[in-house]
């Protein structure tokens, strides 16, 4: 993947998310960080209200009903915490705070992102990479978006 002198590239996921800047050019990347966030994963108690309930019988079946499954209330976060990071995202292209801009984010990441970008993120898009970098070392972010094969997690 080409990346031009002062493209941002946000790697993220659920819990967090890198804002890098590359300080190279095309040929050689040279990836800095501008940013970050990182969301704290609370346990379970902390998030859950209540127990699983339970589903209603089907009317005249004489069936008894069936306990529903739990929501999953970190994933949930995780969403959420990408909603979050569309609207920024969106906020800095409004604000032309980059002309160019790469996404890595693993596949449930992207697709929270992809339907929230505003017109000026998608005219920005330089390239979408699917997979889960957020806790890679930089070198190993520069290979991957150099296409070499960054080495296995």
């Amino acid at each position: 993947m080409t990346l031009d002198h002062d493209t941002l590239v946000l790697v993220a996921d659920g819990r967090k998310a890198l804002f890098l800047r590359n300080h190279g050019d095309a040929q050689r990347i040279d990836l800095r960080t501008e940013a970050h966030q990182e969301r704290e994963d609370r346990k379970d108690s902390d998030i859950k209200t209540a127990p699983a309930g339970q589903s209603p019988a089907p009317a005249g079946t004489g069936l008894g009903g069936g306990t529903m499954s739990e929501a999953d209330f970190h994933q949930q976060e995780e969403d959420r915490f990408a909603k979050s990071l569309a609207e920024k995202v969106n906020a800095m292209a409004l604000a032309r705070a980059f002309e160019a801009l790469v996404v890595v984010a693993p596949a449930r990441t992207m697709g929270v992102l992809r339907p929230l970008w505003h017109k000026e993120v998608t005219a920005r898009l330089a390239g979408e990479l699917v997979k889960d970098m957020t806790g890679r070392p930089i070198p190993d972010i520069e290979a991957l978006l150099a296409g070499e094969a960054a080495p296995p997690a």
